[in-house]
């Protein structure tokens, strides 16, 4: 990161997406190896097939034009589904057959390549959106690449639709001293947010579910479902912070992925609040095609089942996350055929639902983490079911004085009205408390977050491994 802004601040300012460009894929190069042919490979079709979309625009060849549509989705689809749902396809086979006497079948086992989900998402927004003639196709391999494989987003994300940054790979003139005092204090926010609270509290709900699948009493089974409720937050809200500050930085805009989920008064706010920029996709690319809300009411539920079970399974080949797709998607579905999901009217209305849709949330995040659906379930049955007994000895020992303060905290920093919080001061940075919060953000929070990940170990994003 540090080489990269140097460079980008003294190579001339056109130069800026060859460089983003070259070191992004030496990023990936150096986390991914030899599955870098895999990506390079998507790159080459999708860029040909959108200048080959592009052109039969021109000559006003509708059907031929389809045809190239259907068959680069099928391509990035095919790459997304074997690579990481082939495993879990094979292995129901094999259940199935045996299940069925006829022995067992062979079982696929390939390596997730890195950020997958998230690369042949923006593939499939490029392809489409030049489909849709809401951008041209871009004619620069270098500016694709940057839209690609763009290292701060890579990993986990915001996932950026093309039409949102198609200006900015063009747009290369800047003010890199703004865009730096711009983007770092966001920057050293999700750095905090991510080494500071979730790291703190990941051992914590580790230690929690780690005999999930076993005899767990109440008290820790509602340790495990809050401590990682707290922790998927702060560790995927703070990579975002981290790669909006960051692409800032280096003079791209990249679309806001979380405000404040956990404010949200229904399920249905929430998930205009959670991962913004997956719901926009699925919103843009999946929901609408599918009519949205036009085709009636019966309709309608069925798009919204739709999304979520895919939403779900986007996550991981897993029956946990499947279920936990179907969850949401009921939960909206119910709120719709009971109108909660319009605004309440009044405080004492707006605490009951935020309250009530932060237990539903609670709910969904222990099959989201758990491994599979008896530990789930038998976590479940102990949050609402009282089984007496003290706290799990292992989750005891991790809770330690400093762990229980920044779990306490954290969790009534996300519970705050948004007023009282830092994000917006950030955000905004307008007035003296948004100075002296970016400020400390950069002098205080970032030196001693950089500090804690020289002196701690490894510890990766949640969102890494999908």
């Amino acid at each position: 990161m540090p080489v990269t802004l140097v460079a980008s601040w003294v190579l001339p300012a056109r130069w800026r997406n060859g460089l983003v460009a070259v070191v992004s894929l030496l990023f990936y190069t150096w986390g991914a190896g030899p599955y870098t042919v895999l990506l390079l490979s998507a790159i080459a079709v999708n860029y040909a097939a959108g200048l080959a979309v592009d052109s039969v625009r021109l000559r006003q060849r509708p059907r031929a034009r389809r045809g190239m549509l259907i068959a680069t989705v099928g391509w990035d689809l095919a790459i997304l589904g074997v690579w990481k749902y082939g495993g879990f396809a094979s292995r129901q086979i094999d259940a199935l057959s045996s299940a069925l006497g006829l022995g067992h079948s062979p079982i696929v086992s390939l390596a997730l390549p890195i950020g997958i989900s998230f690369f042949t998402f923006h593939h499939l927004s490029y392809v489409v959106d030049v489909y849709r003639d809401s951008r041209p196709a871009q004619r620069s391999l270098v500016g694709f690449v940057t839209y690609i494989a763009m290292f701060p987003q890579l990993i986990a994300g915001p996932i950026v639709r093309y039409h949102e940054i198609s200006d900015q790979l063009a747009t290369t003139g800047r003010d890199r001293f703004g865009d730096f005092a711009a983007g770092f204090p966001r920057f050293a926010l999700g750095l905090a947010k991510k080494v500071i609270v979730a790291d703190t509290i990941a051992p914590v709900a580790d230690a929690a579910f780690a005999h999930a699948g076993g005899q767990i009493n109440t008290p820790t089974a509602w340790l495990a479902a809050l401590a990682y409720t707290v922790q998927i937050y702060f560790d995927f809200s703070g990579y975002s912070d981290m790669a909006i500050g960051l692409g800032t930085m280096l003079g791209f805009r990249l679309p806001e992925n979380f405000n404040r989920p956990y404010s949200a008064y229904s399920v249905t706010d929430f998930w205009r609040r959670w991962h913004m920029s997956l719901s926009r996709w699925f919103r843009d690319y999946v929901y609408i095609p599918l009519g949205g809300n036009r085709g009636g009411t019966l309709n309608t539920y069925r798009n919204l089942l739709i999304i979520f079970v895919l939403c779900g399974f986007w996550h991981g080949a897993n029956w946990t996350f499947l279920v936990w797709g179907l969850y949401h998607g009921g939960l909206l579905v119910a709120e719709r055929l009971l109108g909660w999901d319009r605004p309440p009217a009044g405080v004492p209305a707006t605490v009951l639902r935020r309250a009530a849709t932060f237990l539903l949330v609670v709910v969904g995040w222990v099959f989201f983490r758990a491994e599979t659906m008896t530990e789930a379930l038998g976590v479940l049955q102990a949050m609402f079911s009282w089984q007496p007994g003290e706290l799990d000895e292992f989750a005891s020992f991790a809770l330690d004085h400093q762990r229980t303060l920044t779990f306490a905290l954290a969790l009534t920093v996300v519970l705050l009205p948004a007023s009282l919080t830092l994000g917006p001061l950030i955000e905004s940075g307008r007035g003296r408390m948004a100075g002296v919060v970016r400020a400390a953000m950069t002098w205080v929070a970032a030196p001693y977050a950089a500090v804690l990940v020289a002196a701690g170990t490894f510890s990766p994003f949640l969102y890494y491994q999908f």
